[in-house]
């Protein structure tokens, strides 16, 4: 197995087939070892596992997943990769790769088809610029056991921070929501080829068993949940007003004092639960 980790085996490879780094797919390729073994490990990856992975690059990754794995789907949109990919991760029978975007896939689909009867996963090294997005389809397919990726440190610090701290916000709550995020470690960037200029973290998200909210409508709630981070800084029923003008500013303290909330509650003290009730009673307002 090639160490494409090894800068010594990385700069003639990727020479030899005329590769050069994209900073508009933000291109950035572990030269760390420990570390794509360290996501696979961490992430519970085994022989009953069948592993989305986005974004393989050269394929230190994809090694170590299929070390691991029952079997292991690999979308890239890089298509120069291609014939690297060939040499660095040829040898896997139990691998796949889809050339594409996948944001343009059907999710859910394509893990139907890809990984019968084994555990979905996803795992990802995450470029920084389209980090929200893929995280977002990922979830929101609501297939996978787990979803574990390196992303930049400061949105991992951000999708598993707590109600009332600086970093919770709207995205906190959408990944809570489906998921209980564990942040694993930081990955400096002396780890990557090119550097980039700030410092990586690798989070899990384990899909919830169960989501112990009675939540009536879930498009009603995540509107709450926009609307609330929308104005941080002022008082939730100005939020609320501004993201349901049909309430106004007496509809949205109407409802806020019917959830047993004092006059000056704030989005970012609240948790799911919380946003959940101001959700239902908006719903039930309007259903009246």
């Amino acid at each position: 197995m090639i160490n494409v980790c090894d800068i010594q085996v990385m700069k003639p490879l990727l020479a030899a087939h005329g590769f050069h780094f994209s900073k508009a797919k933000g291109q950035n390729f572990l030269v760390a070892p420990w570390v794509p073994a360290s996501i696979a490990e961490e992430a519970g990856v085994d022989r009953s596992s069948g592993v989305l992975e986005i974004g393989p690059g050269m394929g230190p990754l994809t090694q170590q997943l299929c070390l691991r794995a029952g079997k292991v789907c690999a979308v890239e949109v890089d298509n120069r990769l291609e014939p690297i990919l060939r040499e660095t991760v040829g040898e896997f029978d139990n691998l796949d790769i889809l050339w594409g975007d996948v944001l343009k896939q059907d999710i859910p689909a394509l893990v139907a088809r890809q990984f019968p009867g084994l555990r979905p996963m996803a795992c990802a090294n995450l470029p920084y610029y389209i980090t929200t997005p893929i995280l977002s389809a990922l979830l929101e397919a609501d297939c996978f056991d787990s979803v574990t990726v390196m992303v930049q440190k400061e949105v991992a610090q951000r999708i598993a921070a707590r109600p009332g701290t600086a970093d919770y916000g709207a995205f906190s709550v959408f990944c809570q929501y489906y998921t209980e995020p564990k942040y694993l470690f930081d990955v400096p960037p002396h780890c990557f080829v090119p550097q980039p200029k700030v410092t990586s973290g690798v989070i899990t998200l384990r899909r919830r068993e169960s989501r112990p909210w009675d939540i009536g409508d879930p498009a009603v709630f995540f509107r709450v949940v926009k609307a609330s981070f929308a104005m941080r800084r002022k008082k939730l029923s100005n939020g609320l007003a501004s993201g349901f003008p049909e309430l106004g500013k007496a509809g949205a303290e109407e409802v806020l004092q019917a959830c047993g909330f004092p006059d000056n509650v704030r989005g970012e003290t609240l948790g799911i639960p919380e946003f959940a009730a101001i959700a239902n009673a908006i719903a039930g307002r309007r259903s009246r």
